[in-house]
């Protein structure tokens, strides 16, 4: 199909959903006024849905989520959304529903002239997959940590999932090719220095919005940090002593939300806990009881502004 053809297309999608949404006609008063089937209004129809054009969403008459979102707000000071899933759903489906809501509230989130700040991991990665195209302009999506370990360089995890987002939004993508750690602070504050590294973290200061997921050694999905040689058995060790329960971009916090005196995050690319409080928007989406530790860890650090977590996460959050 041209550009053409596809414009085409894109029209009688809009003008299909149109007359069915908003004006209540049926699929065959649709067809008979745009000359075709049925079957190719259906298509247009999904088509439509497919691409943003019409976003459906379902508001339940309980009222179990709406409390939940309400007592959370109370609680957190956060902006919840949560969301309704079976509790016989296993931990790959309940990810796969929670990434689908962040993926539509994300969407409302962003704007033109954005800069947007990704963190790659298994929850981000999900949700990249189920983002709505939705064209806006000037809009820069950059990595927040690196993603380089001794067994792997992790460009092309971290690229993929940052080039899923700006695709869907028209936007650039802004790569950090950094190690996840450094093995020596020292490394660290010399790489800092430098003016290609400055410009990423000269980005990171200028963020409009950031979202991320909270790292957690126990999730049954496991967190990419610590499933992906990121991490080895002394430097675990050395977290479990420090009493940290998580951490978002490979800084690490301990319960009461504190970050300092862990030696890791002194050789940790991510952004320092205070850069992150800074930006307007902080998208925290989590799934998964197992990461309820490190989650309230994030909010007791006052790292979230907005909140898709799922019922059992928000029932075990609100107790």
């Amino acid at each position: 199909m041209d550009e053409l053809d596809d414009e085409r297309d894109v029209q009688r999608a809009l003008t299909a959903a149109h007359l069915y949404y908003v004006q209540d006609r049926t699929m065959e008063a649709i067809a008979r006024e745009l000359g075709t089937s049925r079957s190719t209004v259906s298509r247009l129809l999904a088509r439509a849905r497919a691409t943003g054009i019409v976003d459906i969403r379902i508001r339940s008459p309980f009222a179990a989520p709406q409390l939940l979102e309400e007592r959370l707000a109370d609680r957190f000071g956060v902006t919840a959304h949560v969301v309704p899933v079976p509790d016989d759903a296993s931990e790959v489906e309940r990810l796969e529903r929670v990434a689908v809501a962040a993926a539509h509230l994300f969407g409302d989130l962003i704007v033109d002239d954005m800069t947007v700040g990704v963190a790659w991991g298994s929850t981000t990665a999900a949700m990249s997959r189920r983002l709505l195209p939705k064209p806006v302009h000037g809009t820069r999506f950059v990595q927040l940590n690196g993603s380089g370990n001794t067994q792997t360089t992790g460009l092309l995890y971290a690229s993929e999932i940052l080039s899923r987002f700006a695709s869907a939004y028209g936007g650039s993508a802004q790569q950090f090719p950094v190690p996840a750690f450094f093995d020596d602070p020292q490394t660290k504050r010399a790489m800092w220095r430098e003016r290609s590294t400055q410009r990423i973290l000269a980005m990171q200061s200028a963020m409009d919005l950031v979202v991320f997921s909270t790292g957690s050694a126990g999730s049954t999905v496991p967190s990419h940090v610590y499933s992906g040689g990121y991490l080895e058995a002394p430097e675990l060790s050395v977290l479990a002593s420090e009493g940290v329960v998580g951490d978002v971009a490979t800084v690490f916090f301990r319960a009461d939300g504190s970050s300092d005196g862990i030696p890791l995050n002194d050789r940790a690319t991510g952004p320092q806990l205070d850069v992150l409080r800074a930006v307007a928007r902080r998208l925290c989406v989590v799934s998964g009881v197992a990461k309820i530790t490190s989650l309230r860890g994030a909010l007791a650090a006052g790292l979230a502004t907005d909140l898709v977590v799922d019922e059992a996460v928000a029932r075990a959050l609100a107790e």
